[in-house]
């Protein structure tokens, strides 16, 4: 049975589709006007491996991913670059999926935009009005009225009360309330703005997620997710908006992955810590990344350094040396390790646990690869469940011979040359002469592997 940690319960819950077979999940994507950073990369990765396994297990999933393409960033920075705010926001989307086909993450089924849901955000904005939730304020903003709507908080475990005192006194005057927030902007000058009731304007941001989600999966889905900094205030507003307009529960089960520290500390651009998936797509080959954060659990912090993605490089180099040399087509599969990984992913998505799982079939594998049909069902079941993690799907000889990401490095054929020499060298007895083409090929990165049978294989570092 799938266990999932629910924030809004605080614990591990039996998951239960709210119709049987089939699943509804909504993901709160990029607010698109820079380049996609590791966090972004994180919540892409987690959710993708999330999708992956649903279907796997059987479920007809509908996975939704929003893109925020209209926002105060994006106006700024379209302003700072003379740019049009569509070609801003069109190009970093462009970049966007350019990053995720990197990391091998699958496409949502649906990506709607902020920009193309307005009469359904205008369509919630006035229900929430007509249901006492939300007023115009003295300056023509719409505004939601958070004391107005029971239970908020019930998903950060924040209180009202408390809220209120930790405000500040010098607030907008325009509000009813310190903590009501915004759902539709008034337009300023040289700014985009849609037609409203309520005059020109264009809307807030927590607003967007609530119309776009629930015209996507109805009033009332399964699955709410992303980044643990989203739980409040936004998706509580979320909550308060959706559950506002409709009366309906709006979600059954949020899911908030942990935040990426680099070096042990928060990643900020005010630290300077702060790094973009293809300044990391420079140095390490998209797979390692992507091995790099399903090493820790999602709820978990996830810390970035050098010395973690080197260590996600060897791990997976173990992994493509097991499937070196294998058959891994059989459909005869090893039913122990499935139920043992199953096992592992159904506690919540449990990948670091489902990744050990997969090195101990690397480690029987290499040891069976005498035994032709057992090494076939060891190698078709690892291939398949490192699938599920978006893994191990390369060809192993062009994975492990492949360069390093930047810099020039030595042809295949000049080093399958060497390889020979130094095998030509040893046969002939001459080991000083061998001792040296290795120590020669170590410096250019390259490691030879010697097999019981007298033959080499190599690898680059």
């Amino acid at each position: 049975m799938l266990k999932i940690y629910n924030t809004l319960t605080r614990k591990k819950e039996v998951f239960t589709p709210r119709i049987e077979g089939k699943v509804g999940m909504y993901v709160c994507g990029m607010t698109v006007y820079d380049y996609c950073h590791v966090g972004h990369a994180r919540v892409m990765v987690v959710f993708d491996t999330v999708a992956r396994y649903l279907r796997y297990s059987g479920y007809d999933l509908t996975y939704v991913r929003n893109v925020t393409d209209i926002d105060d960033k994006i106006i700024q920075r379209a302003n700072e670059n003379g740019e049009d705010i569509s070609q801003l926001t069109e190009r970093f989307i462009d970049a966007m999926h350019e990053d995720e086909r990197a990391l091998s993450v699958l496409p949502p089924d649906h990506e709607p935009k902020a920009t193309q849901s307005i009469p359904d955000i205008i369509s919630m904005i006035e229900v929430l009005i007509k249901n006492g939730l939300a007023y115009v304020g003295n300056n023509g903003d719409v505004f939601y009225a958070v004391t107005k709507f029971d239970n908020y908080g019930k998903l950060s475990g924040k209180n009202l009360d408390d809220l209120q005192a930790g405000e500040r006194v010098d607030v907008d005057l325009a509000k009813h309330n310190p903590l009501d927030f915004v759902l539709w902007k008034m337009a300023k000058a040289n700014e985009p703005a849609w037609e409203s009731p309520w005059g020109l304007g264009r809307p807030g941001w927590h607003i967007e997620c609530s119309a776009m989600s629930t015209c996507c999966l109805g009033n009332h889905f399964d699955i709410h997710g992303g980044g643990m900094d989203l739980q409040f205030p936004h998706h509580e507003n979320e909550i308060a908006q959706s559950e506002g307009a409709t009366g309906e529960t709006f979600v059954n089960v949020w899911m908030h992955n942990g935040f990426v520290r680099i070096n042990e500390e928060k990643m900020s651009k005010s630290l300077g810590n702060f790094f973009t998936v293809r300044e990391v797509l420079k140095q390490y080959k998209p797979e390692i990344i992507r091995f790099f954060i399903l090493s820790s659990h999602y709820r978990s912090p996830l810390n970035y350094s050098d010395e973690q993605l080197n260590e996600a490089g060897t791990a997976l180099t173990r992994l493509y040396t097991a499937l070196r040399d294998c058959d891994a087509n059989s459909q005869d599969f090893d039913m122990e390790y499935k139920a043992r990984f199953d096992q592992a992913m159904e506690d919540d998505f449990n990948t670091p646990v489902a990744l050990s799982v997969l090195f101990d079939l690397a480690r029987e594998l290499n040891k069976s690869k005498d035994l032709k049909d057992k090494a076939a069902s060891l190698a078709a079941t690892l291939k398949q469940l490192a699938g599920l993690l978006g893994i191990l799907q390369e060809d192993p000889e062009s994975f492990l011979k492949s360069g390093a990401v930047n810099g020039e490095s030595e042809s295949d054929a000049a080093i399958d040359q060497l390889v020979q020499d130094r095998l030509n060298a040893k046969q002939s007895k001459n080991w000083a002469l061998a001792d040296s083409i290795r120590d020669n090929l170590k410096a250019l990165g390259v490691i030879v592997e010697d097999s019981p049978n007298g033959t080499s294989s190599w690898r680059r570092e």
